[in-house]
């Protein structure tokens, strides 16, 4: 008998002792990252009551070994469940949450990856396709862990968007893209969110790649915030302020 694959290392960021947990938070990084590669979302996370963990996860992980990542951090956590991921993550974060016959309460998905991208030549090139963050871009360049020339390497075939069964996914999805991607089309993320029933899609003016450590990371983490809240609220709720006009 097949011994199961071991589930990746998590990274976590916890509300504080006083406050009452919110939900949960489950994060599957892309090419070439790990969860430590998302501490300044969790942690911003983390102060507004949600608990974050942050996966050791690769592109080509088995979807079955992540699905029992899921079902261990569910078995422990209040609040909703919403997976979330970036680049392949977010393609992964998509399949999983498909194939579930107890799905996620929400998924999150940031700067989709896609198929027949163009390879960037440089680590200058890359860290230009990832962020225009300063901060972020050194953070990748002292990360001995980080693997550099990851993003030109192909999704794997597994988690060609095509192939993933999205009319399944009726939860409550949100897709966050930079509308200066130059990895993954804003077009892409506008198709992918058409094929899904319960999509909200956020695009953030001169982002890159990496929009949840992008340049605006603030505002990005907000928006993140706020739709979290609302799905507390329920299916049918809306803004919690709404910004009324004064002329």
């Amino acid at each position: 008998m097949t011994e199961p694959a071991t589930l990746p290392t998590l990274r976590s960021w916890l509300p504080a002792g006083e406050l009452h947990q919110r939900g949960t938070v489950l994060l599957f990084p892309g090419r070439g990252e790990h969860g430590g590669v998302y501490e300044r979302l969790g942690r911003r996370l983390s102060a507004d009551a949600y608990a974050v963990h942050a996966a050791d996860s690769t592109p080509g992980d088995d979807l079955d070994t992540l699905a029992r990542l899921v079902d261990e951090v569910a078995a422990t956590s209040t609040g909703p469940i919403v997976l979330a991921g970036s680049d392949t993550g977010a393609l992964q974060a998509l399949a999983v949450a498909a194939g579930r016959s107890r799905p996620p309460d929400g998924v999150i998905i940031a700067g989709l990856a896609a198929f027949g991208t163009t390879p960037q030549s440089s680590w200058t090139d890359e860290l230009e396709a990832r962020t225009a963050c300063p901060t972020h871009r050194q953070r990748l360049t002292d990360d001995i862990r980080f693997v550099r020339g990851s993003l030109s390497a192909p999704p794997p075939a597994a988690l060609l968007s095509a192939e993933l069964p999205l009319d399944r996914i009726s939860l409550p999805v949100l897709l966050l893209h930079g509308d200066a991607d130059p990895v993954t089309p804003p077009a892409t993320a506008r198709s992918i969110a058409a094929r899904l029933p319960a999509a909200e899609l956020g695009i953030v003016r001169g982002g890159r790649h990496d929009v949840l450590n992008d340049l605006d990371h603030r505002s990005v983490a907000a928006h993140v915030v706020q739709w979290l809240e609302r799905l507390r609220s329920g299916p049918d709720s809306g803004p919690v302020v709404v910004v009324e006009s004064l002329s």
